[in-house]
């Protein structure tokens, strides 16, 4: 693949494009990303995170995806450097509910006994999967990415026709989208034979998208007081979650829902919330020291948007957003599916 320094560009570093770059970059090919922040300082950073397709669809995809994903997580907890392991837990809800259709893909979900459920729940289920400590695992992506030949330019991009040379075919909604010309691939000018969109959030302006919206996430990082377990309450409500997630020595609290909310500052009365709720279901903790607080903007979307959009010249603008809660749960399937098309000649795995 000829015609310019790179023969694919990446535009976002959150975990989904990261899982993208590094699996085009091991496939051979010389990949470069360009995004408005290091990964670091990525939504992706903020979540708490556990194996499970939420907040994304279509079912069908989202579920192969899913499972593809869950095989590459279990193969990397292998190494400490992943920030993964896998943990023992259970979802509870106040009222009658079923586990979700991809409980299924676990080898140890069951529904929990009536001793099991807190005071006032009335169903619920445990299971063991893989929990990711995102600032550590996103460091992982990043120097793995490194030793395979990639590099991240964190320079925003500001319209899809900068880095696809124009005019880039219908976008969701169906009209043409680009007007001229442009430089700024990341160091050359010139345009790459494959871009690949994992803009989150962003793509509801980049592309746009306006099917592409924020739920607006908030947590609280504590010491880990003696937690062991994570726990997630499945009640539904409009705006609140209650949910732990214990990292060796620190735990992510729980958290927020909020739909159409671009605000990314920390809230001092959610944090109280998040405290208050959580020291409710573990009073341990009431004692333990704040570490810090986070918040992120999933990018939620009726179905996650992975397709390939062809470009003059032979090109092709792959779009990969729209994963909601669920980008570490996808992340591998998605990337895997698009190495698989741009790379046929590569074994997939899962």
């Amino acid at each position: 693949m000829g015609g310019s320094e790179l023969d694919v560009l990446v535009i976002g570093a959150g975990v989904v494009g990261l899982t993208t770059a590094i699996c085009l970059a091991e496939s051979g090919l010389s990949v470069g990303i360009r995004t408005a922040a290091p990964p670091g300082e990525s939504t992706s950073a903020a979540a708490g995170a556990i194996w499970g397709p939420v907040l994304a669809g279509p079912a069908g995809r989202t579920r192969e995806w899913a499972r593809t994903s869950l095989y590459v997580l279990r193969e990397l907890e292998n190494d400490p450097a992943t920030g993964i392991r896998s943990l023992t837990g259970r979802e509870v809800s106040r009222y009658p509910a079923d586990p979700p259709d991809w409980t299924d893909l676990l080898d140890d979900m069951r529904l929990c006994g009536t001793s099991e459920l807190p005071p006032g729940f009335v169903s619920g289920w445990r299971y063991t999967a893989p929990l990711v400590n995102m600032p550590v695992y996103l460091e992982y992506l990043q120097a793995r990415f490194d030793r395979a030949g990639g590099r991240i330019d964190v320079n925003p991009v500001t319209s899809l026709a900068e880095v696809t040379g124009g005019r880039h075919g219908a976008g969701p909604q169906g009209e043409a989208r680009g007007t001229g010309v442009h430089g700024g691939t990341g160091g050359t000018g010139e345009i790459p034979p494959v871009v690949v969109n994992c803009s989150g959030v962003a793509a509801r302006e980049l592309v746009p998208d306006p099917a592409v919206a924020p739920v607006r996430g908030q947590v609280v990082v504590i010491t880990n007081p003696g937690i062991e377990e994570f726990y997630i309450d499945h009640t539904p409500a409009p705006l609140d979650v209650v949910c732990m997630f214990p990292h060796g020595d620190t735990v992510v609290l729980g958290g927020t829902v909020a739909p159409d909310d671009w605000d990314t500052a920390p809230r001092p009365e959610v944090a109280e919330r998040i405290l208050r709720d959580c020291a409710a279901v573990d009073p341990r903790v009431l004692g333990a020291t704040v570490l810090g607080h986070r918040v992120g903007l999933r990018p939620t979307r009726p179905e996650v948007r992975l397709e390939a959009e062809p470009l003059a010249g032979g090109r092709v603008l792959w779009h990969n957003y729209g994963h909601g809660g669920g980008g570490v749960s996808l992340a591998w399937g998605c990337a895997l599916e698009i190495t698989a098309a741009v790379r046929p000649e590569e074994e997939r795995v899962g």
